[in-house]
């Protein structure tokens, strides 16, 4: 044991073993970011429900990278209604609507974060993006995705659209733990802020060797710092900034 708290053993032996086991991917996609930054591009995060989370994460926050557009459709976030958005979710055609509303290039990138990747707006926005030649990463649960079908009319699943699959690592069901017979202690975002962080900072070192200058946004509340000059080069790129 490593605490005295039996989630957090957990949830410490489960990353560290899927960080190993994932180690190519997590540098392919690490390369890919780097690419992003270096050609100035985007890299787009996608998610519904919990999984925007992952997006969140990664956007303008201090000691992160500013390339990052995070998709953040209120109509789909639990912020605007938690049932709500899981039903959408499962919709055909929502996704075109969403990727509309952003800027999106030739050479940018996107990450779509489904844990079951089995629902139709995931699974759509992984189709929208190859039909527009932009890489797509997905970061989904192999076991949950590998045990339930499809909700989407082809049949396929998240796994089976992106040009590069990095597996999270969760069991079937989210959760690791049993209390009184009930699958308890999510670790789905765990896992996806924990992957997306290492493969942005992977990325980073990479910029920095081939000799280039990183686009990271520093803490506002650090006085002598600002993020204007960031803030004026993504502004029309980046939706929400």
């Amino acid at each position: 044991m490593v605490t005295d708290f039996i989630y957090t053993d957990k949830v410490i032996l489960r990353m560290q073993k899927n960080i190993v086991a994932q180690k190519d991917k997590i540098l392919e996609a690490a390369k890919w970011f780097s690419e992003t930054i270096i050609n100035d591009k985007l890299i787009h995060v996608f998610g519904a429900g919990h999984s925007h989370m992952i997006g969140l994460e990664l956007y303008i926050r201090a000691g992160g990278l500013a390339n990052v557009n995070a998709m953040l459709d209120p109509d789909v976030l639990t912020s605007n209604g938690a049932n709500r958005s899981g039903k959408l979710e499962r919709l055909s055609g929502i996704a075109d609507v969403i990727w509309e509303d952003h800027v999106i290039k030739t050479g940018d990138i996107m990450l779509i974060v489904s844990n079951s990747g089995r629902n139709a707006l995931p699974i759509e926005m992984a189709l929208r993006a190859k039909k527009e030649g932009i890489k797509a990463i997905a970061l989904t649960s192999l076991e949950q995705s590998g045990k339930q079908p499809s909700r989407h009319p082809n049949g396929k699943k998240l796994m089976d659209i992106a040009d590069l699959v990095i597996d999270n690592g969760v069991p079937n069901g989210d959760g690791i733990m049993q209390i009184d017979g009930i699958t308890v202690g999510a670790v789905s975002s765990v896992s996806g802020i924990l992957l997306s962080n290492t493969i942005a900072t992977e990325a980073m070192q990479m910029v920095v060797a081939a000799g280039h200058k990183l686009p990271i946004y520093t803490s506002q509340n650090i006085d002598g710092y600002n993020n204007d000059d960031l803030y004026a080069r993504y502004k029309g790129r980046v939706k929400y900034i």
